[in-house]
């Protein structure tokens, strides 16, 4: 009888602890070998559109926060260039930001795709993150929906081996796929990857956020990314551009928003955003393949974009761009100052 008048008691003090759990607040960051996921990755956690994904390796180049609010804690994901042998100034510089990011985080997940086999470019990047000593590290193998449990078996085995044979063991180590049930939907009859993936990201929140400190949050409610949002449209605008030129510019596109002002004399209800925006390229030669025949390449790179950056600024957008030859930026300091590096 006695027993039974503790329970409601022991179920209560559960519950009050569970509400009095202190906020968790922290950063937390992706790396791996270029194109290993990790754009996408913190875009599926967010739940909106923060990062530029593109099948060309490199990407992303400024650091993209998003930002995960949960009752429970806050998550601010940091967006690293991927790691690699530089070949020119811009690789160093994308090289010193990766690690002066790993030094400043409360959390580093390592992303490797699962049909891919662990090549030397991830044990460079690994053997880099032993040297990490206090971080926890997690490693996350990304694109699972592209392989089948053996497959993603062999991976997940192989990932753990090679944090033993550094001398370090994962915190945890996590197979997700970051593909949307719309973007899943053309490659199986069913959506079924697309809603088992977003499961997958939800739990990698949940393991990320005990191992973050105890803090308030970071930022308030509602914010999805500190990133200037010019910044965010000139990266819209960069993907879109790399979208149909796959081999041959891969790394030669840098745009600049010039301005972005509200165009005067419009009714309260009906408002445009005026965005004048240029694309520099390394080469004249190169301006031919990013206008097309008939400007229509460009025109189809405002389309695009247009329609992204209105979906991020929640406005109707004129979006002007222009096309500038910036000779050998990647090489010039001087240019890639001018252009925000």
């Amino acid at each position: 009888m006695g027993a039974m008048s503790v329970r409601p008691d022991t179920e209560a003090a559960a519950q009050q602890a569970a509400n009095h759990a202190p906020h968790r607040a922290g950063f937390a960051c992706f790396v791996g070998r270029p194109n290993a996921g990790k754009s996408t990755l913190t875009n599926a956690l967010v739940g909106q559109k923060v990062a530029i994904t593109s099948n060309r390796p490199q990407t992303t180049r400024h650091t993209v926060r998003g930002i995960v609010h949960r009752e429970d804690a806050q998550l601010i994901l940091v967006d690293t260039p991927g790691l690699h042998k530089p070949r020119t100034l811009l690789g160093e510089r994308l090289n010193d930001v990766v690690r002066t990011t790993w030094a400043e985080v409360d959390v580093i997940g390592f992303c490797l795709p699962a049909d891919q086999k662990l090549g030397p470019g991830d044990k460079y990047i690994v053997k880099e993150l032993a040297g990490i000593k206090k971080t926890p590290k997690i490693a996350v193998i990304t694109k699972t929906d592209l392989v089948d449990s053996k497959r993603l078996a062999e991976q997940l085995l192989a990932v753990s081996r090679l944090g033993e044979e550094l001398g370090f063991e994962w915190a945890e180590i996590i197979p997700v796929s970051a593909v949307k049930a719309e973007q899943g939907a053309g490659r199986s009859p069913s959506n079924e990857g697309g809603g088992r993936g977003a499961g997958q990201v939800g739990l990698l929140a949940d393991l990320i956020a005990p191992l973050l400190p105890e803090s308030p949050p970071l930022y308030p409610e509602g914010d999805l990314t500190d990133e200037p949002e010019m910044v965010m449209v000139a990266e819209l605008i960069r993907e879109a551009a790399l979208e149909g030129v796959r081999d041959e510019l891969p790394h030669s596109i840098a745009v600049v928003v010039e301005e972005m002002l509200p165009r005067e004399n419009r009714p309260a209800d009906k408002p445009l955003l005026d965005i004048h925006a240029n694309v520099y390229i390394e080469r004249p030669s190169q301006k031919g393949i990013i206008i097309g025949p008939k400007g229509k390449r460009l025109k189809d790179v405002g389309t695009k974009s247009r329609k992204h950056i209105e979906a991020l600024l929640g406005t109707p957008v004129f979006l002007d761009l222009h096309v500038k030859v910036a000779k050998d930026w990647q090489r010039d300091p001087k240019q890639l100052r001018k252009l925000g590096f």
